[in-house]
């Protein structure tokens, strides 16, 4: 009897947890809940009738394929582990519509829906197998000097991430559904679909991405193939390449600008511009009224700003994978087949709000009017151009010459990043029609980015909520002045109190 315990124990302890197994049936019930809307009846990513495809990019996953971008099972392997499947139906996938679960569905359910998602390609078991990670190598200089060398040699990675690792491809590329893909930004890791640990990295050059133009560099047919030390070099190099001081901080919501004595910066490239605070904030597509965007390519705009006694100065960066310029043979090669020129534009109220209220947020109302600055990448045959809108509703802005108010832009496109300068005299055309800016003020601004390879054009563009900008006060020892003289104040009436109590004692 001891000995038929001691088996059973045995094999229960050899055996998978039940979770991991799920209920089909369970599983079904939780997906036409929670899933069928965008991957549809079949499992086949064809949610609401196929116009999840449509609107969608990534397109919802095709679950009838087997095929999953993030797996932990190593080449060869076309399926991924069960864990794999449950970790994107818990965590999600950040930079799609693909939400995490875990603070909806119990783990139960998300082991159920495991189970029934496999049914739709038919998969029973799992390759039970992951990555060889060997022995990892930890981050050093050493580390991401070599790591550096291989991602850059004969164009291995650069080829489609670029030489700065921002995504900046010389290629149109595209995924097995015909969608159209782009080479991940690696200074951005808060868009990287697992994270930007260094094994999560290893792990992705190892096995590829499968549906995506994201070769493995384990596979021993390919004349790029490394090692399991050089990928973990190339995982230390990506790593180190994210860009910590453009991240978005939820605190962060004014744009600081510093007050100066001399001129302004004349161009973008000023080393003056490395002294402002940089502020970044989410772009988010235009989905208000017609035409509107669903998906789209820049994320984050960055501004700094400083002033002095005659002008302001903003300046815009943001990441682009692409330079658009509608009629240029190269731009035209790597951009979809509507084109237009990449543009940004910056929206400021004519008349500075008293307390918390501002216009809305898109182009104003009749009530409550707007600037609207703007800068334009230009054509082939036309230059970059600044251009200057009053709006008061999404459809109703007055253009006006922006040179007869003194403003101006200049732009420059490097290694995947446009950096627009917009400058303007703090006083300019009269009150009725223009912003006239005051130091010490909160004033509400926000901004628009248009991709032009993207096919962004008029209404298809990203933009912003209303934050602000703060024309700062130079800083003066006028306050340490005033302090010292109160300090005294307060120190003599201590030494003439002292001296009554002490005679009053006397007495």
């Amino acid at each position: 009897m001891r000995i038929v315990a001691l088996t059973a124990l045995g094999l229960l302890l050899m055996a998978p947890p039940a979770s991991a197994k799920g209920d089909k049936g369970n599983g079904e019930i939780v997906y036409k809940k929670r899933c069928v809307w965008c991957h549809g009846e079949e499992g086949d990513g064809a949610g609401a009738g196929g116009e999840m495809t449509k609107i969608i990019n990534p397109p919802p996953r095709d679950f009838t394929s087997g095929m999953f971008k993030i797996k932990t099972s190593p080449f060869g392997s076309d399926f991924p582990n069960d864990a794999d499947i449950y970790r994107m139906i818990s965590d999600g996938m950040p930079g799609t519509v693909m939400p995490g679960w875990k603070s909806i569905l119990k783990e139960p359910e998300m082991w159920d829906l495991v189970a029934y998602i496999k049914t739709f390609a038919e998969l029973e078991d799992e390759p039970g197998k992951t990555v060889d990670y060997g022995t990892r190598i930890e981050t050093s200089p050493e580390s991401i000097e070599k790591g550096s060398k291989l991602f850059h040699d004969g164009d291995r990675c650069s080829e489609c991430h670029g030489a700065e690792g921002k995504g900046n491809a010389i290629k149109a590329l595209k995924g097995d559904n015909g969608e159209r893909t782009w080479p991940r930004n690696l200074t951005k890791p808060w868009t990287f679909r697992a994270s930007n640990d260094p094994k999560e990295i290893f792990t992705r050059v190892s096995t590829g991405i499968s549906g995506t133009q994201m070769p493995s560099f384990d596979d021993p047919k390919s004349n790029k193939k490394l090692t399991v030390e050089e990928r973990w070099h190339v995982a230390n190099y990506v790593n180190s390449l994210a860009k910590t001081d453009k991240t978005v901080k939820a605190e962060n919501t004014v744009v600081k600008a510093d007050k100066v004595a001399g001129d302004l910066p004349a161009d973008t490239a000023d080393p003056a511009w490395d002294k402002p605070t940089p502020s970044t904030f989410l772009l988010v597509p235009q989905v208000i009224y017609k035409d509107r965007v669903f998906s789209s390519a820049n994320d984050t705009i960055t501004a700094r700003a400083m002033f002095n006694d005659k002008e302001v100065a903003i300046l815009l960066e943001w990441d682009d994978r692409t330079k658009s310029i509608p009629g240029d043979k190269d731009a035209v090669k790597i951009a979809n087949p509507e084109m237009g020129p990449d543009r940004v534009a910056v929206q400021l109220p004519i008349a500075i709000p008293e307390g918390m209220k501002k216009p809305y947020f898109i182009k104003g109302d009749t009530a409550n009017p707007v600037n609207l600055w703007s800068w334009s990448s230009g054509t082939a045959e036309a230059a970059e151009s600044v251009g200057l809108g009053n709006g008061t509703g999404v459809d109703a802005v007055e253009e006006r010459d922006a040179a007869a108010v003194g403003l101006t832009a200049k732009g420059v496109y490097k290694d995947g990043t446009w950096r627009v300068m917009m400058k303007r005299p703090l006083t300019a055309g009269n009150a009725e029609t223009d912003i006239q800016f005051q130091e010490g003020r909160f004033i509400p601004i926000a901004f628009q980015s248009w991709d032009g390879s993207s096919s962004e054009i008029g209404s298809k563009h990203t933009l912003t909520t209303w934050y602000w900008i703060l024309l700062k006060p130079a800083s003066s020892n006028k306050p340490l002045i005033v302090g010292l003289i109160l300090a005294l104040l307060v120190f003599a009436a201590e030494i003439m109190w002292a001296r009554s109590a002490g005679k009053n004692k006397d007495a």
